[in-house]
This record gives structure tokens, sequence and C-alpha cells, in this order.
């Protein structure tokens, strides 16, 4: 559900992740899901689900993690800077 609502709405998504307490669980401080809502989003969100649900970033979680930073960075989009 997340996932879908994430790649249209990530910041909103990330704001209710908040408010439900979804990121105090992955994150110890509010410093890292902060600069996660301003830079990556995709990205704070995967970290998130996969703390909660798995506990730790292995094996294809890592993959997957990897991907969402990319796709944060634009890597994945295909956009280009026309001229």
């Amino acid at each position: 559900m997340f996932g879908c609502l994430g790649s249209l709405l990530s910041r909103a998504v990330l704001a209710v992740m908040y408010l439900n307490g979804y990121l105090a669980a992955a994150y110890e401080s509010v410093l890292w899901p902060l600069l996660g809502f301003v830079f990556l989003p995709l990205t704070t969100i995967f970290y998130a689900w996969t703390m909660n649900s798995h506990g730790a970033v292995e094996g294809l979680y890592t993959v997957g993690l990897t991907l969402a930073v990319l796709a944060d960075l634009g890597v994945l989009s295909g956009a280009r800077d026309s001229e």
C-alpha cells in the first residue's frame, strides 16, 4: 500500500507515517526522517518499512533500498536534461 502511494505522494505518506509512529519505530532520532523527507522520501519510506517488517537491511532488502535511492536520485526515471 505504501509503495503505490509513495510513488505519487511520498512526502504525504511520510507525514502520515510520522503521525502514526511508524517512523519512530524505525529511527532512533527525528533527524534522519526529517532529512529523508526533504531529500530522499522513497528511501526513507522503504527503510522504515524494512526495519518495521524485517528488522534489518540485508539480502533482497539491500537491493530494494538501493533501487529506492536510485529512484529518489532520478536515475531510474530516465529523465534527461533537455537543452
